[in-house]
């Protein structure tokens, strides 16, 4: 699993914000050295010693007061400049020339607790994984579903809240391809934790092919079995909550169409393969307590079947 660093920065929006932390790292651990070296020296220099009469009273010192005071005042000066000049380079403007207002390349949206990731120029909907092409900047419109959410991607962008009735808007760039983690940063609920984002830049060439593949409806199942796991999924709640391109329109739940192309399940809890699959239809409660997923309660051969369809999902 890629490691991830707030420290690091693989986007040029996101170099300023690092070297202003950086910055103001250094500045906070010098003021703390000063302050407990003074500390120290006064509590063994100034100590009552037997024999001692009443140290002399000093009632100020101009000269010393102005200067804990402006030297303090300049720092706060010095790191708001810095602060204004890293929000104009890592947010620049969202609008043209002419003034006009983008169309925004991603419209992500955070539910209790996954990602709904719409892709509006191509039409398609993804869900806790974000494809983009390496070295493009991408507009990305950021809404709240149903409790405040915030986004952050820390190796790429500043965090940005998501409200209910308030879109807000980022950008988005990553200067080489990768998969770049990333989280909700506001505590949403009980699986706060657990709602984790998977941001997977890519070559043009293999983002165009992802893409193409995304708009593409998955083939009916073949075999026995997965055909009798379609048959489940459209008789069961599981077509009312979740939205399979040709199969069920529900926007409950993340959309399912390529579900089995996806590195992880439940927003990054765990990896995607068969065995992790079946556990998680099996009792989801057990990976997510506090998620809305129902336990489907299947006869083990109706989940195998289930599996055997989902898995035609790619």
């Amino acid at each position: 699993m890629p490691v991830t660093s707030a420290l690091q920065a693989h986007s040029t929006l996101d170099q300023p914000i690092v070297h202003l932390m950086i910055v103001v790292l250094v500045i906070m651990s010098a003021i703390l050295v000063l302050v407990t070296t003074l500390v120290i020296v006064a509590s063994i220099r100034f100590r009552q010693r037997a024999g001692m009469p009443e140290p002399e009273q000093n009632f100020g010192n101009p000269k010393l007061e102005m200067t804990w005071t402006i030297v303090p005042f300049l720092l706060l000066v010095s790191i708001f400049v810095l602060t204004v000049i890293t929000m104009a380079h890592s947010d620049p403007s969202k609008t043209t020339a002419a003034g006009d207002d983008l169309s925004p390349d991603l419209v992500v949206s955070g539910h209790q607790f996954w990602w709904e990731v719409q892709y509006p120029q191509a039409g398609f909907t993804t869900a806790n994984e974000i494809h983009i092409p390496a070295g493009r900047r991408m507009l990305v419109r950021l809404i709240g579903a149903d409790v405040i959410h915030d986004f952050w991607v820390p190796e790429l962008s500043r965090k940005m809240d998501m409200i209910p009735g308030s879109p807000n808007e980022i950008w988005l760039l990553a200067d080489h391809p990768g998969t770049y983690l990333g989280t909700c940063a506001e505590f949403c609920g009980d699986e706060h934790a657990w709602m984790r984002i998977r941001v997977i830049a890519q070559t043009s060439q293999e983002f165009e092919q992802w893409e193409q593949s995304q708009e593409q409806t998955p083939p009916p199942p073949t075999t026995p079995q997965a055909k009798h796991g379609e048959q489940l999924f459209r008789s069961m709640s599981c077509a009312n909550c979740h939205a399979v391109s040709g199969v069920s329109s529900g926007r409950v739940g993340p959309d399912l169409t390529h579900l089995a192309s996806r590195e992880t399940l439940a927003a990054g809890r765990l990896g995607n393969n068969p065995v992790n699959l079946e556990a998680w239809i099996h009792d989801p409660s057990n990976f997510k307590p506090g998620s809305y997923m129902p336990n489907a309660s299947l006869k083990p051969e109706d989940l195998s079947a289930m599996v055997a369809y989902l898995e035609t999902l790619r």
